[in-house]
């Protein structure tokens, strides 16, 4: 990782003042670095960098502005890591939330250097006292890992491959992680899953990745791991199609939360179950019309081949839902109905735990996560109705998509004390000083810190 945190200040560490509008008289810096900073017009708007010479003409330090209260956020310190040359840095005057800042800086080192691109400038920064840099690091290696995941093309990420993924990841954390793959899942009953998955080279499977002591309270992680999704017989446009490598960004997204959780030995039984398929098409592709058994018993109509991931997610939760664990979460890049409602910057997340829900809600902010509730609202169960099956897997009037999605996955829970899903996007459509256009995690961080709050570590 291009940038590391150090615990005691490099004796050529240089500074970096953080200042709010209008706070550049108050933040502590030299009186020259001060008069260079306004003959360059800082402004300290959000995520904005000024590196100032010393008094020997060398680099001296930089200012970095912090925005106003309402426009900026912390993680946007991640332009640091873009702007500053190589070597030691540390916070001269800090922001209002050092943890947070540094892992901006993280964040904001981020380039996907798989195909070639090259990494950012390596940068040492010094941690304060105060700060936790395990914290840090566990939080920026959990959504480097989600990136990384989604940035992989389909062609090096398909179901194998991401099988392989949780299989490294497990080997890291002394995880155990089985796999029911191809017609076997026939055999063991997730019929939907192979349904979906049945048309691609690639078998489709449902990874079960298990870690912590068998005593612990039970926290189950559901991710969609759609590895590419051309929308099956009902196919997909070529330009929505581009992206669809992102598919599997819930499986992603559930990977990264593990890692944090394992990392800081969460008092918990966790579970991670990702049924990971591509919905391909071919002869023997699943049909619009088809009705398809579930490993819960329900029948379910095919409306639409382009819903597959509910689908696929149905029969993981019934699986995990069989034990009824303490805490059920699913994560799925699931419909284009949330982006339209909350952008693709805020995840839309559904639950009728209210006390989990407003711990949710404190979290997103306390962590700088955004995350919004929004209803299960139970009358909108009948869109989902069929006239030949127990239900199907849209509404035909395409109202209400992300909670009538989030209700047809509610079918399928019974026993888990507390629910929650979350319709992620996965994706940055445009450049953030923390985060470069491509893959991103969502709501990890404070699902995290709930857990960790819940169950202790």
């Amino acid at each position: 990782m291009p940038v590391s945190l150090i615990a005691a200040k490099d004796p050529s560490s240089l500074p970096v003042f953080a200042v709010e509008p209008g706070g550049l008289e108050q933040c502590g810096a030299p009186l020259a670095a001060l008069a260079w900073a306004k003959a360059n017009g800082f402004s300290a708007a959000a995520g904005k960098v000024l590196t100032f010479p010393g008094s020997d003409g060398t680099l001296g330090g930089a200012f970095l502005g912090l925005g106003k209260a309402q426009e900026g956020t912390p993680l946007s310190a991640g332009a640091l890591a873009r702007n500053l040359p190589e070597g030691a840095w540390h916070f001269a005057s800090e922001p209002n939330r050092p943890e947070l800042a540094l892992l901006g800086v993280m964040l904001g080192s981020y380039i996907f250097t798989r195909y070639g691109k090259k990494p950012r400038a390596a940068l040492r920064f010094t941690v304060p006292e105060s700060v936790d840099a395990s914290r840090i690091e566990r939080w920026a290696n959990g959504s480097i890992l989600a990136r990384d995941l989604i940035n992989t093309p389909a062609e090096h990420m398909g179901p194998d491959a991401l099988e392989e993924a949780v299989r490294s990841l497990a080997a890291r954390h002394g995880a155990e992680v089985s796999t029911v793959a191809g017609e076997a899942l026939l055999d063991k009953n997730f019929p939907m899953i192979h349904a979906v998955g049945r048309a691609a080279s690639a078998a489709p499977r449902l990874i079960d990745l298990q870690w912590g002591p068998q005593n612990a309270p039970k926290v189950t992680l559901v991710g969609k791991g759609v590895c590419f999704d051309t929308g099956g017989l009902d196919l997909k446009s070529a330009s929505n199609m581009l992206l669809m490598k992102k598919d599997m960004g819930g499986a992603a997204n559930v990977l990264g939360l593990a890692s944090m959780l394992m990392a800081a030995n969460a008092n918990i039984r966790l579970r991670v179950l990702i049924p990971a398929v591509e919905n391909s098409v071919a002869g023997n592709a699943f049909r619009p019309g088809d009705v398809l058994s579930s490993r819960k018993g329900l029948t379910i109509e095919i409306g639409n081949t382009d819903a597959e991931g509910r689908l696929v997610l149905a029969d993981a939760l019934t699986l995990a839902d069989e034990e009824a664990p303490d805490m059920l979460i699913d994560m799925a890049t699931l419909t284009g109905a949330a982006r339209v409602a909350l952008g693709p910057d805020l995840p839309p997340f559904f639950t009728d735990d209210e006390e989990l829900a407003d711990e949710l809600a404190l979290a997103a902010d306390t962590m700088a996560d955004p995350l919004w509730r929004l209803p299960l609202w139970k009358p909108y169960l009948a869109r989902l109705d069929s006239k030949i099956a127990d239900m199907n897997n849209v509404s035909l009037d395409g109202f209400a998509g992300s909670p009538v999605a989030a209700l047809f996955l509610g079918r399928f829970i019974e026993q888990a004390r507390s629910w929650a899903h979350f319709d992620v996007y996965g994706w940055n459509p445009s450049d953030k000083p923390y985060a470069p256009v491509g893959g991103e995690a969502q709501g990890i961080r404070a699902l995290e810190a709930v857990l960790l709050k819940r169950y202790g570590n």
